[in-house]
């Protein structure tokens, strides 16, 4: 637990004026607790024993002025501790996702994104609650319990070593209780995990779950789920609620055992005038529920530990694609030399080159898996060749900078990420709005029109994942979202499968138009798509078979043949 607490202390630093207002919120609870308990000696020897008249007017007056500095303290200290808190959560938040967002594509491949969900959401939810609430809780209930104890010793040094001395018989069971809980967190966090990707399937995938019948079957996969997730909490919550029987049962020796003992002070030994054995009691009773509320707090450090581990193991994992410090302004040239690319053992590209320079535009086919979406990770960098280098102007790739060099490349794809914003905003996706270029490309692409013809024009707030179009406007904006960058490198990755011939036809003849800025890369299983490229790579089991025009093709590869045959 200190090394979980360990790992958050550098972030107090930013909280030095809010940590020490409430450390002096904790400490006057723990005077106001403690002056609580000494006043019950004044009140019952002075005003029931002595019949002080006058005590019985100015000593209220005290209790009342203990319980409103109690009220007070205990304001501060957990509306700062809770703001610390919250706010490192928040912090911890954005430092999560930033990390997750600079990870490679290999690791977002390899990892359901319910699961990274569940992390920042489930797992850093179970720290939230341990550095605020449970923070709040722990050190307020530790300062009382030093007051108390002062007290304690200070009424009755005797009794206190007597009663204090019972007090450890309950560390034993709530260490392995602790131990148990935080074994059932960890499991509990996991299912839950668990619980989330399943529910990130259905709702990403409903129109396919309806179209096939099988809401029952995702029901029943999501109930089981569901069901396994409960039986773990509730193992955990038993274990958590098996520490209140544990401390009422030590409490109620430790308080039966004063009373025989103390008893004996004040009625046959007379070391302990009435008033002062009370106030005993009473310091004793006050102290069992910080007490309690310490090892309650602890019990649910232990959940935290077990998410902070969690979150250890995605923070802690590294970024494999390191970028380089040279800057590009201008991309003329894209040369592939001698690549070869594995996922794990298999190999998906062999030997690939070719050499791509601006004004041209280049088209990949070939069966699927054949590779050509291979080379287009190359092209973006989410991947680096095993063997072989991709060149920039006659430059290692890896020696630019990641971030400059894919301001200049843009890829449109058949997966098209639609924001619940506006149309601009989608367009310009990422850069500042000008709304007179936005109008420019969303012609270009052929969807200004209609995109006129919406109630809001460019305004118009385009729904979850772009409902509200159609996928072949989706796609068109996806295009304007590349036209709007001024790209040096533009790939089109079946970019144009949901267009009708004509939309495709005139969107490549925008392309055609802009090429002499621009090498275009074009995947595509419609050879009609590639027919006006200048050279075409034919992909085949990781291999470029044969390259060239589309009529050299046609006569001389075989496989381009078969291809064509198919279309």
């Amino acid at each position: 637990m200190l090394e979980f607490f360990k790992e958050y202390l550098p972030y107090l630093k930013n909280y030095k004026g809010k940590l020490t207002l409430a450390i002096l919120g904790m400490i006057l609870v723990s005077i106001s607790t403690a002056a609580v308990a000494y006043l019950v000696k004044p009140v019952m020897d002075k005003i029931f024993v002595e019949q002080d008249i006058k005590m019985l007017y100015v000593l209220p007056i005290f209790v009342v002025l203990a319980f409103f500095g109690k009220g007070i303290g205990a304001f501060l200290s957990s509306y700062y501790l809770t703001y610390i808190g919250e706010d490192v959560v928040r912090i911890m938040k954005n430092k999560m996702l930033r990390h997750i967002v600079s990870l490679d594509l290999d690791f977002h491949l390899n990892i359901h994104s319910g699961e990274l969900i569940s992390r920042i959401t489930n797992d850093i939810s179970k720290i939230q609650g341990a550095i605020s609430s449970d923070a709040v809780s722990f050190f307020k209930s530790l300062f009382t319990v030093f007051g108390l104890l002062v007290i304690v010793i200070y009424q009755s040094p005797k009794l206190a070593l007597f009663s204090v001395i019972i007090i450890p018989i309950a560390v034993f069971p709530i260490r392995i209780i602790s131990k148990k809980i935080k074994h059932l967190s960890k499991k509990s966090q996991e299912q839950n995990s668990k619980l989330t990707s399943t529910l990130s399937e259905i709702f990403n995938n409903y129109e396919m779950i309806k179209a096939y019948n099988a809401q029952k079957y995702e029901l029943k996969r999501f109930e089981k789920k569901n069901l396994d997730y409960f039986k773990i909490n509730m193992k955990n919550v038993k274990n958590q609620q098996l520490l209140a029987p544990v401390f009422e049962v030590v409490g109620a020796i430790s308080i039966v055992s004063v009373i025989i003992v103390g008893g004996r002070e004040v009625l046959i030994t007379h070391e302990l005038t009435t008033g002062g054995f009370f106030s005993f009691l009473t310091a004793l009773s006050l102290l069992l529920d910080p007490l309690k509320k310490i090892s309650n707090s602890y019990s649910r450090f232990q959940i935290a530990v077990a998410a902070n581990e969690r979150i250890k193991d995605i923070m802690s994992h590294p970024i494999m694609i390191k970028s380089g410090h040279k800057k590009v302004n201008d991309i003329s040239t894209i040369e592939a030399s001698n690549i070869t690319l594995k996922y794990g053992e298999k190999e998906a590209l062999k030997n690939i080159c070719f050499k791509a320079q601006k004004g041209e535009m280049i088209g990949l086919v070939g069966d699927s898996g054949g590779g050509k979406s291979s080379v287009v990770n190359l092209l973006l960098r989410f991947y680096d060749p095993n063997e072989g280098k991709i060149l920039i102007n006659n430059q290692d790739m890896k020696d630019f900078d990641i971030e400059n060099l894919r301001e200049h490349i843009c890829v449109v794809s058949q997966r098209i990420y639609i924001v619940n914003d506006t149309v601009a905003a989608n367009v310009a996706y990422g850069k500042e709005q000008n709304r007179e270029k936005i109008k420019d490309v969303l012609k270009k692409a052929n969807i200004f029109q209609h995109i006129e013809s919406l109630p809001n024009g460019i305004d118009t707030i385009l729904d979850e994942s772009g409902t509200n179009l159609s996928g072949g406007q989706r796609q068109r904006i996806a295009i304007a979202r590349a036209l709007y960058r001024d790209p040096d490198i533009l790939i089109l990755d079946e970019a144009t499968s949901a267009l009708d011939n004509k939309s495709e036809v005139s969107i490549m003849q925008t392309i055609h138009a802009l090429k002499e800025k621009l090498i275009v890369f074009i995947v595509a299983h419609r050879l009609s798509t590639v027919e006006n490229a200048d050279r075409i790579l034919v992909f085949e089991h990781g291999k470029i078979v044969c390259q060239g025009d589309m009529e050299r093709l046609k006569i001389d590869c075989d496989s381009f043949k078969k291809l064509y045959s198919l279309a």
